[in-house]
């Protein structure tokens, strides 16, 4: 049993009978009355994102999990294939244990929470942000750079993500995987 002092971003805890990961937390110490913990759960098992509030000192139970790098091989429609860095097992993830799939490149590396009770795959973790082509998109126009206007773009993942004007097709950008939006042009 942990206690809300052990709460952190990433740690997977049974609550309500279903395994949550902690996505968003933050410690409130008010001028009057006890402190406590404000949290945004993720459930695991259908990606329901919950806000829950738990009072300084709460025993929560925490799931024993272990985390593996892996590499994307390919999906087919609702599920992603991945491969172990390490010993080359093969295993598959619906797609609704990814946030933002569509951002995912062949040969992306990942890591992978495994519940070490049952070895059942918990989440896919991407990296903080992917660099990926521009395929389709609006032509850009020179010197659009002044307003904060955007047009869709379609990336060579698949993604639809929201560019500035300036942008134009064959252009690499980098997204960020946790909001699955535009960073900045990679020259």
């Amino acid at each position: 049993m942990a206690s809300t002092s052990d709460i952190r971003k990433g740690l997977c805890i049974k609550y309500n009978h279903d395994i949550y990961k902690i996505i968003e937390f933050l410690h409130v110490k008010p001028g009057k009355g006890p402190a406590f913990v404000r949290t945004k759960l993720k459930s695991v098992t259908n990606g329901k994102v919950i806000d829950n509030t738990f009072p300084s000192g709460h025993k929560i139970e925490e799931v024993k999990v272990m985390t593996s790098q892996y590499q994307f091989l390919y999906n087919d429609s609702d599920y992603y294939y991945f491969m172990n860095n390490d010993d080359y097992n093969q295993i598959t993830i619906e797609k609704t244990k990814i946030d933002y799939p569509d951002l995912l490149k062949e040969g992306e590396n990942v890591t992978i929470i495994i519940n070490t009770e049952d070895n059942n795959p918990l989440s896919v973790d991407m990296p903080l942000n992917v660099t990926l082509e521009v395929t389709h998109t609006e032509p850009g126009v020179k010197g659009n750079t002044a307003t904060n206007a955007t047009k869709p773009a379609t990336l060579e993942t698949g993604a639809v993500v929201n560019v500035p004007l300036f942008i134009n097709e064959g252009d690499k950008v980098k997204i960020d995987t946790e909001k699955g939006q535009y960073l900045e042009r990679i020259k």
